[in-house]
């Protein structure tokens, strides 16, 4: 009989034994390899998250925001911007009033940036938006499509990808309700948003019809505080559910 145990994953496999055909291998019982490499954007996004899981001690927040009224103003108009659009907006008018959220913790140190830069995940790149706060949504999606194409054709360049101050993961784009991604070098916290989904709302004495998503803040444990991290993700979460100060 073929011994058996357990591999470093949990995952029972072959060691020294033989088998009907000659020696067992965990390798053999898998079927053929076929070897694939990562995309040069998958091994920056690789090569970043595993920096920061293995230097950040992070903790993440979750909230879930009423946006029936953003969801309501952005399908009166066909043209409006999508949603990722709203949150980017949302989120750099909250780092204007939250500063240490758009900072770093480096080398024993806190620095604040001056410039509100917002990278916005496209895939395997997450292009940047410099000045978010200065920009309306109409050329905040602008920006998002013109990066989103970049990304999908692989011309988007190292300058592209520079600068981002805090980034900002739309989940909905593939359909996730939430999750949470690492903390990126040289920056405070990254923002994920899930999808708009269905769900009943109390208004007054009422159940009725609403619209909801899911948003989770992972921060840097070293600069952001439990209060400071929270006041910053209540303060995007007003904003989404009061959708008037984002120029809907």
């Amino acid at each position: 009989m073929t011994a058996v145990e357990q591999d470093a994953t949990g995952e029972p496999a072959a060691t020294s034994g033989m088998g009907a055909d000659g020696p067992v291998s965990p390798v053999s019982l898998r079927g053929d390899t076929r070897r694939e490499e990562p995309t040069r954007g998958e091994r920056q996004l690789g090569r970043r998250a595993a920096e920061s899981r293995a230097t950040v001690p992070d903790v993440e927040l979750t909230v879930a925001a009423d946006v029936s009224a953003l969801a309501g103003a952005l399908a009166k108009d066909p043209g409006s911007p999508p949603t990722t659009a709203a949150l980017v907006r949302a989120a750099a008018l909250a780092l204007r009033r939250h500063p240490r959220v758009n900072g770093a913790y480096r080398d024993g140190a806190i620095e604040l940036y001056s410039r509100i830069n917002i990278g916005v995940w496209a895939g395997t790149a997450v292009p940047v938006i410099l000045d978010a706060d200065a920009k309306d949504m109409r050329a905040i999606e602008r920006a998002i499509e013109t990066q989103a194409k970049a990304a999908d054709d692989g011309s988007t360049t190292a300058a592209d990808l520079a600068g981002a101050t805090f980034s900002l993961y739309d989940l909905g784009r593939i359909g996730v309700d939430g999750g949470s991604v690492p903390v990126p070098s040289h920056q405070a916290a990254a923002l994920t948003a899930g999808t708009v989904r269905a769900v009943p709302v109390i208004r007054g004495q009422a159940i009725v019809p609403g619209q909801e998503m899911t948003l989770t803040l992972t921060c840097d444990h070293r600069i952001l505080d439990l209060p400071r991290a929270a006041a910053f993700l209540t303060g995007v979460q007003t904003l989404l559910t009061s959708p008037e100060g984002l120029g809907c």
